[in-house]
């Protein structure tokens, strides 16, 4: 018996918007698949992150073009789709349930209508629909679509200008997906059929990197592909979304007030913070005069609780996954005049913001945006204090986390740094779908360090639940290890005292 192919359509961006059902196939499936450009992120894949379960095959689907110049376009997209089809059929013809991820809707200009076509008339499939960007949109500015006899158009930016201004002549609402590199011919359509005035502008409906604005006011070198334009119902009165003026910028979750940011008052520009791996007493001065001075505060909803409410500033949280559209955000409320503190645990340059922002500061829209780093105590410098002093010579730091790399990766690094004779510091050793890591670690290091090699396993250090233990390495536990963890696990060279303190000398023998 073969396996069923479903086309799961998750939403518009915000996790909480993909429906029951769609949460529970992806929960259930044996594969999951996702599309991405060769960059390798996914947004259909980020959205439903919080429903994989950890253990289910993934086979990402890689664009082998996008929006660059081909010599065969289509040529080159029939022959992918053509081998992504034989890929799930493997699937399917093993029995597996197949799920596969789509943004919006799976057929609403969605990636997934072409392995549809490919494998509907040979397996059973089954296609659960989404909510729509033009959903999405429509429900941000807070304006009907359509009412009574209103008819909704719906237009790819991709059509010629001519083309597009005949269809915007005809009055009536109308959506323009697939903006991007098309917004200065979507606006020039638009100035044409003389309705640029009724235009609304919104980038990444419901995620954390959200934005809105009158489509007029837009800079067209700021224009992502996910985002659209909107001409809504004429039977509504016109006027301001709700909680959002021209050019506001929502999150998806605020502390401390809702919707756009107040008046900028001044020149712009974003701090990266480092606050330390605990309380305020490991906060430098630099980051707390930084904090002080921040008319936003942006980060993940665990750390920026860790930062105290002051009257006038505004605090937006987001989930700990969208670290690139939270950078975007971060720095178009910089862009529009604010100061702005990205908040970060430990140091933000260590497995943290720093680099998630400097990458989006990168893009050419933000150019003019400062961005500085302020640094902070690193979660391995906090340990190894608890601990004594492991980290005297010579060591590494290193994450176990495959999320944005390869195992086979990792597993190279754990190799070399190893035969180098490193003191190495782990961080995200474990979390609860990744549970096999720790122990692969461990036995690679076994192949070149001691059984007896001291192992520092520090958890929650400066928190309540602070503990610090030391192990052998050869009894390092898996099960006692996840996400709040972090372990320093010694080279040849690294001691314990009678009194359990771990050290490595500085001298090395010659």
């Amino acid at each position: 018996m073969t396996g069923r192919l479903y086309g799961v359509g998750v939403g518009p961006g915000d996790p909480e918007l993909v429906t029951v059902k769609a949460a529970r196939l992806i929960g259930e499936a044996d594969v999951v698949v996702f599309h991405s450009a060769r960059h390798g992120r996914s947004v259909a894949r980020r959205i439903a992150e919080p429903y994989l379960r950890g253990d289910q095959v993934e086979e990402q689907l890689v664009y082998p073009v996008t929006t660059e110049d081909s010599d065969d376009y289509q040529g080159e997209i029939d022959a992918f789709y053509a081998e992504c089809a034989a890929r799930l059929a493997a699937h399917l013809d093993a029995g597996r349930t197949v799920v596969v991820l789509a943004a919006g809707d799976p057929f609403f200009y969605g990636s997934y209508m072409h392995l549809h076509k490919r494998l509907a008339d040979r397996y059973p499939v089954e296609v659960v629909p989404g909510v729509t960007s033009v959903s999405a949109g429509s429900a941000v500015i807070g304006r009907p679509l359509v009412e009574r006899d209103e008819v909704l158009t719906v237009l790819p930016g991709t059509l010629p200008v001519d083309a597009l201004t005949d269809h915007l002549a005809g009055g009536d609402p109308v959506a323009v997906v697939k903006l991007g590199r098309t917004f200065p011919a979507v606006r020039e359509a638009l100035e044409r059929s003389g309705r640029l005035d009724e235009a609304w502008y919104v980038e990444r409906a419901t995620t954390g990197g959200q934005r809105t604005a009158p489509l007029a006011d837009v800079d067209p070198d700021a224009v992502p592909y996910f985002s659209l334009a909107l001409l809504p119902s004429k039977a509504t009165p016109a006027g301001p979304p709700p909680d959002a003026g021209a050019g506001a910028v929502v999150a998806p979750a605020v502390a401390g007030g809702a919707g756009a940011a107040p008046p900028a008052t001044g020149p712009g520009e974003v701090v990266v913070v480092g606050l330390g791996p605990a309380g305020p007493e490991w906060l430098t001065p630099e980051a707390r005069q930084a904090l002080a001075g921040a008319e936003d505060l942006v980060g993940y909803v665990t750390y920026l609780n860790r930062v105290a409410d002051r009257p006038g500033q505004r605090k937006h949280a987001s989930d700990n996954k969208v670290e690139s559209e939270r950078a975007a955000f971060a720095l178009d409320l910089a862009k529009r005049g604010r100061k702005v503190a990205v908040v970060s645990s430990g140091d933000p340059g260590v497995f943290a913001m720093a680099s998630a922002v400097l990458e989006v500061a990168a893009e050419e829209q933000f150019a003019d945006v400062p961005v500085r780093v302020l640094p902070g105590l690193t979660a391995a410098h906090a340990v190894a204090a608890r601990s004594g002093a492991p980290l005297g010579h010579d060591y590494c730091v290193l994450s176990l986390s495959d999320r944005l790399k390869p195992w086979e990766v990792i597993a190279e690094r754990l190799e070399a740094a190893a035969r180098a004779d490193l003191v190495l510091a782990i961080y995200n050793p474990a979390s609860r779908s990744r549970r096999w890591q720790v122990e692969s670690a461990r036995d690679l290091l076994l192949r070149h360090r001691s059984p007896d090699t001291p192992v520092v396993v520090g958890r929650d250090v400066g928190g309540p639940e602070e503990t610090v233990r030391v192990v052998r390495l050869a009894d390092l536990d898996p099960e006692a290890v996840d996400m709040r963890c972090l372990l320093i696990v010694g080279s040849s060279q690294t001691l314990t005292t009678d009194r359990g303190t771990v050290f490595t000398p500085r001298r090395y023998p010659s």
